[in-house]
C-alpha cells in the first residue's frame, strides 16, 4: 500500500485558478463562436521590453562561446544581479540590505510557497482575508493549519485578519499573537495599500511579539502615491523581524522567464540564535539549482537606464487599463476599489450574487473572465477581482460589455 502525505488530502477542491481555467475551457468548447476576454489571471500581455530582449540575446551569445559557458548558478544567484538589486532597489529607499542577503530564485510564487519550510510545524500563522491562496495552501501542505470548516471556509489553526471595506481593506492587529504574519502590499487581490506609518506599526508589533513578517512586495512597482512604502526594510527594526519577497513577473513581465528573489537579513534569528538566513541558504542550496544565467542577465538589464524607462512605460500601460476598469465600473454603478497603486480592481458583486454566481453570469452574458473573491478567503465573498493585464482594446471592450449587462 502506497502511503501519501495526508496533509495534501486536506486541501479542499482544486487550486483556484485551475478551477477557473476548467470552467472557461468548458464554456469555450460549448460556445466556439464567442470571443472570451480574460481579465482573471494576473498574467502580463505586453512583450518583454527591448532592453531585456537585448540582454537575453547577448547572454546566449556569451554562452555559445566555450570559454564563457555557464553551468549551475551560484546558490544565492550571480553577484552581478544581487549587487545591482542592492544598489538600484534598496539603496535609493534608504533600506539596509546587503547583496549577500538577497537570494535569487525562479519567482515569488515559488518562494512564498517554500519559505514556510524553515518554520516549525506548530507555528501559528496569520493571513489577511482575502488572501493570495498560495500562503494558506502551502501551510496546509505543511500540516500546520488544523481542520477545514466547509461552512465558513476557515482553517482552525489559522489566524484570519479580515480586510473589508470597513477597515479600508487593511488588516488590524490580531488578538491571538501569531508566530508568522503574511502581509502583501500593494495587495493581491484587493489592490489596497497601507502607509509607511501603518507598516511601521506592524514591524513594531512583530518585534514586540517576537514574530516574523513575510512581506510580499510583488506589486511595489505599481505604487504611484507618496507615503506608500515600496519595501518593509524602509521601516526601523524590520531587519529583526522581516523577510521580503519580490518578483520580476509583474514589474518587468517575466511571467514566462521566471525570476524573483527573497531578502532575509543575517541578523534575523529565533530566540535560540538560529539564523533564518542560514536555514534558507541550506534549503536553497539543497533544493534549487539556480535561475538560468541568461535570465539573470535579463534581470540585470531591468535596472539599466534603458530598462527602467521601458518597464515604467509598460507599468503605465497596465495602470491606464486599471483606470479604464475602475472608472468604467464606477460609472456603471458598481462599488469599486483598488486600481490606483496596483493592477487589480476589487468590486462588489451586484444584486447580492455570490462571487461564483457573478463569475458564471459574467462569463455567460458578457463573455468576460474575472476571479471570484471567495477563492481568496471568506472575506472575499461578495467581491470580484479584475486585472489590468489585458490589452487596452480588450479592456475597453470588456468594460463596455459589463456595463451593458
Amino acid at each position: 500500500m502506497i502511503k501519501v502525505n495526508e496533509d495534501y488530502l486536506k486541501l479542499p477542491g482544486s487550486y483556484l485558478f485551475s478551477t477557473i481555467a476548467k470552467k472557461v475551457a468548458a464554456f469555450s468548447e460549448a460556445n466556439p463562436d464567442k470571443k472570451i476576454i480574460r481579465l482573471g489571471i494576473g498574467d502580463v500581455t505586453q512583450p518583454l521590453c527591448p532592453a531585456v530582449i537585448k540582454a537575453l540575446h547577448s547572454a546566449v551569445d556569451e554562452m555559445a562561446a566555450a570559454e564563457t559557458f555557464k553551468g549551475y548558478a551560484p546558490d544565492l544567484g550571480y553577484a552581478f544581479l544581487r549587487d545591482t538589486i542592492a544598489e538600484k532597489v534598496y539603496k535609493p529607499l534608504g533600506a539596509d540590505v546587503a547583496a549577500d542577503e538577497i537570494f535569487i530564485s525562479d519567482g515569488a510564487k515559488s518562494d512564498s510557497g517554500n519559505i514556510q519550510e524553515i518554520f516549525a510545524k506548530d507555528v501559528k500563522i496569520a493571513v489577511c482575508d482575502p488572501v493570495y491562496p498560495v500562503y494558506v495552501d502551502t501551510n496546509v501542505m505543511a500540516g500546520r493549519t488544523g481542520t477545514y470548516d466547509e461552512s465558513t471556509g476557515l482553517w482552525s489553526n489559522v489566524i484570519y485578519m479580515p480586510c473589508t471595506a470597513d477597515n479600508g481593506f487593511a488588516p488590524e492587529f490580531p488578538e491571538t499573537v501569531p508566530d508568522v504574519i503574511y502581509l502583501c502590499f500593494p495587495n493581491n487581490p484587493t489592490g489596497a495599500t497601507i502607509t509607511k506609518d501603518q507598516l511601521q506599526g506592524w514591524v513594531d508589533y512583530a518585534v514586540k511579539n517576537k514574530a516574523v513578517i513575510i512581506y510580499d512586495a510583488a506589486y511595489e512597482a505599481y505604487i504611484s502615491e507618496d507615503g506608500v512604502p515600496h519595501s518593509i526594510f524602509e521601516c526601523e527594526g524590520a531587519r529583526d523581524c522581516a523577510i521580503e519577497i519580490r518578483s520580476f513577473s509583474k514589474n518587468a513581465g517575466f511571467t514566462g522567464l521566471r525570476l524573483g528573489y527573497t531578502v532575509i537579513p543575517k541578523n534575523l534569528k529565533n530566540e535560540e540564535g538560529a539564523s533564518l538566513h542560514a536555514l534558507w541558504a541550506r534549503r536553497h542550496g539543497t533544493k534549487f539549482n539556480g535561475a538560468p544565467y541568461i535570465v539573470q542577465k535579463a534581470g540585470e538589464a531591468v535596472y539599466s537606464e534603458e530598462g527602467q524607462k521601458e518597464t515604467r512605460e509598460q507599468i503605465a500601460y497596465y495602470m491606464n487599463n486599471a483606470k479604464v476598469i475602475y472608472e468604467g465600473l464606477k460609472n456603471a454603478g458598481y462599488s469599486v476599489s483598488g486600481g490606483v497603486n496596483a493592477p487589480y480592481i476589487w468590486l462588489k458583486t451586484p444584486d447580492n450574487m455570490t462571487s461564483w454566481e457573478f463569475f458564471d453570469h459574467l462569463l455567460e452574458t458578457a463573455n468576460v473572465v474575472g476571479t471570484p473573491g471567495s477563492g481568496f478567503g471568506p472575506s472575499g465573498e461578495g467581491y470580484f477581482r479584475l486585472t489590468a493585464f489585458g490589452s487596452y482594446e480588450n479592456t475597453v471592450e470588456a468594460i463596455k460589455r459589463i456595463a451593458e449587462i
